[in-house]
This record gives structure tokens, C-alpha cells and sequence, in this order.
């Protein structure tokens, strides 16, 4: 490879045994020297040879593709997408199992991060051990469910869509993305040129004929005229970050919990199209909420569970949503004018929250970022006294270092659900209730 170093091992060959899954979408292997490898395109209990593709005598560990597989596990299928393998698109991680071992691996995950980084078993955690598919995604093996409503297209050099490699800025041309949900691939991005863009953004709405673009040209390069295969509005990211409509509207409607939200500018919504509604009714079935409680929405995006909320809580309820983005804030606001009761304010949570002068709230939802929400704010939480806090987590080390930060300051896990909401690759969303724990003992 050029410009190697000396002791890079990247192209050498190892036959290995494949251990356990670990978290990221790879497995565990080790070479006859005890020099550990994360395997990609490889399951656990299988025999393959592995081509190291990051790494040097003296890494710490290893990062490597299974190339040639010697005894195949009985989960194994022909991945059906032709751009999945070793060497080519990074977006899918388990085209090579089976729907149900998918689902098998990220509950091995989850269950290794709640041990590891939190203490719990699963039983302490209140889960069964199950991973439950979205609605309409169980699928023979060797086929894929299209569920991908938001599609974020990179442009190489030559001006054709793609996505890219694993752990790489180099882009992999496709045809066709088969996880992406039919909205997206009607719209045919992968068939124009797109010269002079970085990237492409494609977003189709649930419950919604809204069709969106947002295009991020690359510094110089002027906007093409955009024509594509079904109505669409356009949008465009400038150098300094600022999202500007070019056509159309500029925001998208999504549909959850029987109440429509505009989301703007390309702003966060769940990609699945069953996962907004999946959600609510996890966290709404955990929290139980009563007429008249106070509740928190923090990380509130365009207000899902805010709405969700001060539909249950009703006139004599009040519900506090906090969000940083200012797009988003504006979005929530709209989303739910008519609930007298609903205040949205703006900020990071941590600095927010206090500044809000909030002493006690019966309910809270926080559905953070892939990091987490972190020891400043649990530690703030755990002092409002809530009857119940719902836990809304896409990454399972992130909320495995809450939930043990949670434990420190008196609140137990009352139960917890995973969702496969991100089909074929190695992401999975989960639901923790925990409530005080002088309560359950």
C-alpha cells in the first residue's frame, strides 16, 4: 500500500478461528501469536482467512476483512447486495447473515455492553434478551428490507452517487441501494451526474409524498439543474454550514403517533419508517403517563415525544422540550403550537436545563446523540425526582455508561427493549425505563 510505514502488516494474510461479535459491526479473532483482530464479513464460530486492512507490528490491534471463507457458519447467506464485501460500500454490516442472527448478534452486543460498562445482566436490566423487528421487515434470508428513508449519497471525482467505503472518504459508484426505502429510490439519484457536488442528501418522507434533495456543492462549484424522476424540493448547504432552499418547500412531512411534523431543512427524523411510531409506543407504554403530570423532552428535535406527551398528560400537563438546533427548535415549535401546555427552549441540555430553574417534573424522555447524555446531565436528572425516565438509545455503549451513571445516583432499569430498526448493519435502538430504586426493591 503506498506510503505504508515500515512495519505496516496492511495485505497480510491470516487463517483464523472467529470469536464472539463485538459492537461496531466486526468479530473477534486472534492470530496464532495472540494478536487480536476485529473481523469484518466473518461470524462468529467460523474458520476464514482474513487480509489485514488497518494496523502495524505495534497497533494494539488489528482491523481486518475475511476474504476467503474455509467453514462457513449455518447462518452465513450470499450477501444480496452486490456491493457488499470486503474492499467495497461500508454501509451494510450483516448482508452475510441471516435476518435472525442479525438480530441474535446486536442482542449478544447489547447484552456485552450492559455487562461490561454497566454491571447489569440482561435479567437485572429487565429484557428478555430479544432483538424485535420493525413491522414489515421479516424477510426471507438473501433478502433485504427497504427501509432506508433518508440516504446520504457521496460524489466522486467523476460526478457518480455512491456511498462509501468502510472507514474511508473513498466513494463506491452504485446502482442501487437496496436497504434505501422505495421513496428514495424512485427518485433516481444514481443514474444523473452529479459533478461538482460532495454530496447528496435524498429524503422521503412516512406518511407523506414529500420528496426532498439537500445538495452539498463542492467550494466553487455552481448547482446543477436538478431533474429527477418524481417531484422534488431542493435544498442546498452553504460553505458556512447554512442549509438555503432552492425549490420547493423547505421542509419534508413526517407522520407518527396520528399527528404530522414538519421537519426542515434536512433535519433529524428516525430513518426506518416504523421507528417513530415503534418509539413512542415503547416509551409511552413505559412511562404510563397521567393527566396532569409534568414531563421533560430533552434532545426534542422536531418534538415527537413532546407531542406524544402533551397529547397524554393533558390540559393541566405541562411538558418542557429542550433542543440545541435552531432549525429543529423552530420545527417543534410549529409541530405542537396548539398544546397550550408544551414550552420548547433552545440549548444544549446541559446548560439549558438548569437555566430552566426546574426543581421537580414527574416524567422524562431523552433520546440523545450516538455519545450519550453523560454524567453532568444523569446527575442533574436524578435530582427532579422523576417517577420514571424513558431512555431512548442508538448506541448500547453509550447507554451502558449512562445507565451505570444512572445506578450511581439511585435509579434502576425497570425494563429495557431493543428494536432492529437499522436492518443489516450493526446499529440498534433500545428503550430503557428506570425509575428510583427504593422504589423497586
Amino acid at each position: 500500500m503506498p506510503n505504508a510505514p515500515e512495519s505496516s502488516l496492511i495485505g497480510e494474510e491470516y487463517e483464523v478461528e472467529v470469536g464472539p461479535v463485538a459492537h461496531g459491526g466486526h468479530c473477534i479473532a486472534r492470530t496464532d501469536e495472540g494478536r487480536v483482530l476485529f473481523v469484518r464479513h466473518a461470524l462468529p464460530g467460523e474458520k476464514v482467512v482474513v487480509r489485514v486492512t488497518e494496523g502495524s507490528a505495534d497497533s494494539r490491534f488489528l482491523r481486518a476483512d475475511a476474504v476467503r471463507v474455509l467453514d462457513a457458519s449455518k447462518d452465513r447467506v450470499e450477501a444480496p447486495c452486490p456491493y457488499a464485501g470486503p474492499g467495497k460500500c461500508g454501509g451494510c454490516d450483516w448482508q452475510h447473515a441471516k435476518p435472525g442472527a442479525q438480530r441474535r448478534l446486536k442482542g449478544e452486543v447489547i447484552a456485552e455492553q450492559l455487562k461490561r460498562l454497566a454491571g447489569l445482566t440482561p435479567e437485572e436490566a429487565g429484557w428478555d434478551g430479544t432483538v424485535m423487528p420493525a413491522e414489515g421487515d421479516k424477510v426471507p434470508a438473501g433478502e433485504v428490507p427497504a427501509w432506508r428513508t433518508r440516504v446520504q449519497y457521496a460524489v466522486d471525482a467523476e460526478g457518480h452517487a455512491g456511498l462509501r467505503k468502510h472507514r474511508s472518504h473513498e466513494v463506491q459508484p452504485i446502482d442501487r441501494c437496496l436497504i434505501a426505502a422505495p421513496g428514495v429510490t424512485e427518485l433516481g439519484i444514481e443514474k444523473r451526474n452529479w459533478s461538482g457536488m460532495a454530496s447528496i442528501d435524498a429524503i422521503a418522507a412516512t406518511g407523506s409524498q414529500d420528496r426532498q434533495v439537500v445538495l452539498t456543492p463542492r467550494p466553487g462549484a455552481r448547482l446543477p439543474i436538478v431533474e429527477l424522476d418524481k417531484p422534488v424540493s431542493v435544498l442546498r448547504v452553504a460553505e458556512d454550514g447554512g442549509v438555503h432552499r432552492v425549490h420547493g418547500r423547505p421542509f419534508v412531512r413526517e407522520r407518527a403517533d396520528d399527528r404530522t411534523y414538519r421537519v426542515g431543512n434536512g433535519g433529524f427524523w428516525q430513518v426506518h419508517p416504523k421507528a417513530a411510531d415503534t418509539l413512542v409506543r415503547a416509551v409511552m407504554q413505559g412511562l404510563l403517563p397521567r393527566k396532569g403530570d409534568t414531563a421533560l423532552d430533552l434532545y426534542c428535535g422536531a418534538g415527537l415525544f413532546a407531542g406524544a406527551l402533551a397529547d397524554r398528560v393533558g390540559d393541566k400537563g405541562a411538558v418542557l422540550g429542550i433542543e440545541s438546533g435552531k432549525r429543529a427548535v423552530e420545527d417543534a415549535r410549529h409541530n405542537l403550537q396548539h398544546f397550550d401546555r408544551v414550552r420548547i427552549e433552545q440549548g444544549k441540555v446541559e446548560q439549558a436545563l438548569p437555566r430552566t430553574g426546574i426543581t421537580e417534573v414527574d416524567l422524562i424522555v431523552l433520546d440523545p446523540p450516538r455519545a450519550g447524555a453523560g454524567k453532568q446531565t444523569v446527575h442533574h436528572l436524578a435530582g427532579l425526582s422523576a417517577r420514571r425516565i424513558a431512555y431512548v438509545a442508538c448506541d448500547p455503549a453509550a447507554l451502558a455508561r449512562d445507565l451505570a451513571y444512572f445506578k450511581e445516583v439511585g435509579y434502576r432499569v425497570r425494563t429495557l427493549r431493543a428494536f432492529d430498526l437499522f436492518p443489516m448493519t450493526h446499529h440498534v435502538e433500545c428503550v430503557a425505563i428506570l425509575e428510583p430504586a427504593a422504589k423497586g426493591s
